[in-house]
């Protein structure tokens, strides 16, 4: 993104990432519950970016805010990265099931927390700009597109997830040569030259959802 994204930061114990993202070029906005989230949400003229938003707090805890946040028209599409503590993993598909765009349990190292903000704020970008039908996609071509097998929208869909090509291998349990291959030939049969290119004429043609 051109500008530094803002974040609302929603934790009880906000101190160390509310003085470490602005280090990283992000606008940090706290709130220390839900409660508070939600007034700033609903009263404050800014418009964030996306949300980092504890599950353990007092009064209004993260499960309650996720739901509350993905009700309100003005909100329900800010992205929204859960931090817990918990590792139920069933927990955490119920919360991204309820809206969250991704989550990141503690004790977490900053490097991957700020590579998650990357990744989401950058598919959320690429959403925004594959649902403006004022902007031309200038990639597209005449060319009639072949079909992608199954293993390569895989592939696409951890792509626009924000998976570099290491994690897709991992999540797929392959060699990142192989993935490498899986895009280059999905980049031939879409008509494009890059990976955000790809994606956001995927998404465009409802191959894969964002």
């Amino acid at each position: 993104m051109s500008a530094p994204a803002n974040v609302l930061l929603v934790d009880d114990n906000p101190k160390y990432l509310k003085d470490a993202l602005p280090y990283y070029g992000y606008n940090v906005r706290v709130a220390i519950d839900g409660i508070q989230a939600l007034e700033i949400l609903a009263t404050e003229k800014t418009d964030f970016d996306i949300i980092l938003l504890d599950i353990m707090m007092p009064n209004l805890d993260g499960w309650q805010t996720l739901k509350a946040i993905r009700k309100l028209e003005k909100t329900k599409y800010i992205p929204i990265i859960m931090i817990t503590a918990l590792s139920d993993e069933q927990k955490i598909v119920a919360g991204l099931k309820n809206g969250a765009d991704d989550y990141i349990t503690k004790p977490f190292v900053l490097p991957n927390l700020l590579a998650r903000l990357e990744a989401v704020l950058r598919r959320s970008e690429w959403t925004k700009q594959a649902k403006d039908g004022s902007k031309e996609l200038s990639f597209k071509s005449n060319a009639p597109l072949k079909t992608l097998t199954n293993r390569e929208l895989e592939v696409l869909t951890l792509a626009a997830k924000g998976a570099n090509n290491k994690n897709i291998a991992e999540k797929l349990v392959l060699r990142e040569v192989t993935v490498k291959s899986h895009l280059n030939s999905i980049f031939k049969k879409l008509n494009v030259t890059s990976r955000t290119q790809a994606v956001l004429l995927a998404i465009q043609m409802d191959l894969i959802k964002n």
